[in-house]
């Protein structure tokens, strides 16, 4: 047999030969390419090539938002030797989207958000933010509360029948939903009827000052919103100082879970540890806790399950809320207005 094979061979050798003396090239055949192409290697996350990807949900100046999770993905990189990359994407379905795509590894989101990435299967929260409360306890879940103009003679919803009105924005728990529950219940109408002309502002400040500047009689939004003070004035950007004394709260609504951050499924399991004690470890250190008090109002970070969120599954099952059709008209918000100098 081996004798055979002796002549082919050669004249192939030969062939070979005589096509490099005439200037041609000999072409390897396709199975002996593919035996010696070099396999594509994975890039590791965290690497230069391949860096995690974090989102931050559009629900206040998108400029304010990237210089704040720029300095978060900074800090965090330096913890961890790995490379971060920050995005605030156009909506918060396009988040979602990112998510489920493998395009976003890490996700800060809004607890009406998460209903949708846990309806979608394609993302876990590992975390959810605290806040200082208003009797000064750190606490998972936050309210909601309805604002009128002090000077207005309105002091229960009731008195709102008729008036214009200011949500945040469609998927907000506390700027729309929340709100939105409590006053179908108070009044047995549905705000859109109740309600001669109802906006969505596009953020928490821009809905309080809506109100402040006359644009609305009544506005909806998270209950630290009007917050004036040197520990969350870069959440309530743009507050005048005499907010608290131009505007009350005449109704409040919950107890609403805290934003949260979920993972892309497809994120290995050590990956997913290390990133989650990245995060909580950053928040622990005095950069840590000023640029998380900056971005959100976080003062810290709780491990969770996809469990911490069921009531606002509930909650949007009873305020008849398609999360998913809403979040896909939820556009960035514009920036934060100027207040008036004269209410």
């Amino acid at each position: 047999m081996l004798r055979t094979l002796r002549v082919p061979m050669a004249l192939a050798v030969a062939l070979g030969l005589i096509v490099a003396a005439c200037g041609g090239t000999a072409q390897p055949s396709a199975s002996q390419a593919a035996a010696t192409a070099t396999p594509a290697k994975t890039a590791r996350i965290g690497s230069f090539d391949r860096p995690i990807v974090l989102a931050i949900t559009p629900s206040a100046e998108v400029a304010r938002l990237t210089t704040t999770g720029n300095a978060i993905a900074s800090a965090l990189g330096t913890a961890t030797g790995l490379r971060w990359k920050v995005q605030v994407p156009t909506s918060y379905a396009a988040e979602i989207e990112a998510v489920c795509s493998g395009q976003v590894d890490v996700a800060f989101i809004a607890p009406l958000q998460m209903t949708l990435l846990l309806e979608k299967g394609c993302g876990t929260p590992i975390l959810a933010a605290l806040r200082t409360d208003e009797t000064g306890k750190l606490s998972p879940t936050y309210n909601a509360q309805i604002l009128v103009r002090a000077d207005s003679g309105i002091n229960d919803i009731a008195g709102l029948k008729g008036k214009k009105f200011a949500f945040v924005d469609a998927i907000s728990a506390s700027g729309h939903l929340f709100p939105r529950l409590i006053i179908k219940n108070k009044t047995n109408t549905d705000p859109a009827t109740f309600f001669s002309q109802t906006i969505f502002a596009g953020g928490h400040p821009q809905s309080v000052l809506a109100l402040y500047n006359g644009q609305v009689d009544g506005s909806a939004s998270y209950n630290d919103a009007r917050c004036t003070t040197p520990q969350c004035t870069a959440i309530a950007a743009g507050m005048p100082a005499d907010i608290l004394t131009k505007t009350k709260r005449i109704e409040s609504a919950g107890p609403i879970p805290n934003d949260g951050i979920a993972v892309q499924k497809s994120l290995p399991a050590d990956a997913v540890a290390a990133i989650k004690k990245a995060l909580i470890d950053y928040g622990a250190t005095d950069a840590g806790k000023a640029n998380y008090k900056s971005l959100f109002a976080w003062d810290g970070m709780i491990e969770v399950n996809a469990t911490f969120f069921d009531s606002m599954k509930e909650a949007a099952k009873l305020g008849g809320v398609d999360v998913a059709a809403e979040a896909a008209k939820t556009p960035r918000p514009p920036a934060t207005p100027a207040p008036s100098k004269s209410p």
